[in-house]
């Protein structure tokens, strides 16, 4: 079997999604599919970071790729008739990234953005002449409804072609009343849909070789493109950041609750290595679709009260400008006592801050802050009380099959991962990359905080 470089040497790679997160760091490959609102100079606009390193080692990596005017949300995509005909002519390996990460997204707008989108991937897939396997990113957190997931897709409660069919002719307040009933134990439409998803894709592959990736909670890079490179404030970044800044003093979660943390490199290099087993493999090849559960708990735990600990301890030495208080965030499980501290810790001091304000003739805006900061807690506090039990059977066999010098270049074996090292550089990370702060800071930085 090829080694990793020589199977996407030459090909043609299609990715969905390529301006989130997780496609920007895909967008080293040939073809990007992205909304006709995001048409531009890719490298140019979609990050001051990431692709420096790349733009010194190969100057013309940028003639490579291409991007497709596109909206996965319309019939046919949106594509025109003439890319329709260049990709169905040219492509040979789809990764499709794209999603809405909001997690209590309207009913009917996940499932328009998780599985019609995904859906028309699928029909768009099966037209492609020289495919040789679709890759669909889910999520590890699709079936979460339950304490142990296998490396296998579960039928969802509901029939997905009755769902989408039902919510055509329904308006959106009898989908609102609805939608507790139909995602059942599942905290939220995101899990509900991406599971739904996964479903669909199995069901109407066909003849198609297909691979599902399910990373846990995505973090910050570990080495690639450099470690700890970030550009949002979504999931953990931006409560990292609150912590940070003195404003996040105190969090439901369990200290022993297993932080299923993974890097978006991980990720990447498990897709790039899970496409090249299946899109390689022709004979000796199970028939079913190869699912891998992208995670760390099973292999090299992290806890939340640890999470806690390392964000409180880099922040101290290496604090943010402008921080409001020093940081000293904590963790609590009861919900009560929880609430009690928010009162104390957060409310209170906001309502004095913008009384302040007023009072000086400025504009308040802590309350706006900390209400924003409460909203993001109650959408992850579901993920920081819960553990679960993730088999990785699949991820470990890949690593297998894979040379010395593939795992070396598609590192993802997260048994190597230093946590402490690890959350050093996220939070510095978020510092450098998200708020755009210079370590020459750092000594006015202190001064402020030492005041």
């Amino acid at each position: 079997m090829v080694n990793i470089p020589e199977y996407y040497a030459g090909k043609t790679v299609l990715i969905t999604g390529a301006t989130g997160f997780m496609g920007k760091v895909h967008v080293e490959l040939y073809f990007c599919l992205i909304r006709v609102k995001d048409t531009f100079p890719y490298t140019q606009e979609v990050s001051k970071h990431l692709f420096e390193r790349l733009q010194e080692e190969h100057p013309g990596f940028a003639e490579k790729i291409v991007a497709v005017s596109s909206d996965l949300t319309q019939p046919e995509l949106d594509l025109s008739k003439e890319d329709q005909s260049i990709l169905a002519d040219n492509v040979n390996v789809v990764f499709h990234c794209a999603a809405t990460i909001r997690f209590n997204e309207p009913l009917k707008d996940a499932m328009q953005l998780n599985v019609l989108a995904t859906q028309k991937m699928v029909a768009l897939a099966r037209k492609m002449k020289h495919l040789e396997v679709f890759l669909h990113v889910s999520t590890a957190y699709a079936n979460c409804d339950r304490e142990l997931i296998e490396e296998t897709v579960y039928p969802p409660p509901v029939d997905y072609r009755r769902l989408i069919d039902s919510l055509d002719w329904m308006d959106d307040e009898l989908v609102s009343a609805l939608t507790p009933k139909l995602i059942g134990k599942r905290p939220n439409t995101y899990t509900y849909t991406k599971a739904m998803a996964e479903y669909l894709v199995q069901q109407e592959a066909g003849d198609l070789k297909v691979a599902i990736v399910r990373p846990s909670i995505v973090g910050a890079s570990w080495k690639e493109p450099f470690p700890g490179w970030i550009d949002n404030f979504n999931g953990p970044s931006g409560i990292f950041i609150a912590a940070g800044k003195g404003i996040l003093r105190t969090m439901r979660a369990s200290n022993d609750a297993v932080a299923d943390l993974v890097p978006v490199d991980v990720v990447i290099n498990a897709t790039l290595a899970a496409a090249w087993y299946s899109g390689s493999q022709t004979l000796n090849r199970s028939k079913n679709i190869m699912v891998y559960n992208c995670t760390t708990g099973g292999i090299n735990p992290f806890h939340w009260g640890e999470v806690e600990y390392c964000i409180n301890m880099t922040f101290k030495t290496n604090p943010l400008e402008q921080a409001f208080r020093r940081p000293n965030v904590n963790l609590r499980s009861n919900p009560f006592t929880n609430q009690c501290w928010t009162a104390v810790s957060h409310t209170l001091p906001a309502l004095l801050c913008d009384g302040c304000l007023r009072l000086t003739g400025r504009q308040p805006r802590m309350m706006k802050t900390i209400t924003r900061l409460h909203k993001a807690m109650m959408v992850l506090e579901y993920f920081t009380s819960h553990s679960w039990v993730w088999n990785n059977d699949n991820v470990a066999m890949l690593i297998g099959q894979m040379s010395p010098e593939d795992k070396k270049m598609f590192n993802f074996d997260v048994r190597q991962l230093h946590w402490a090292e690890y959350m050093e550089s996220y939070c510095m990370g978020t510092k450098k990359y998200v708020l755009n702060e210079e370590l020459s800071g750092l000594p006015a930085a202190r001064k402020h905080l030492n005041k």
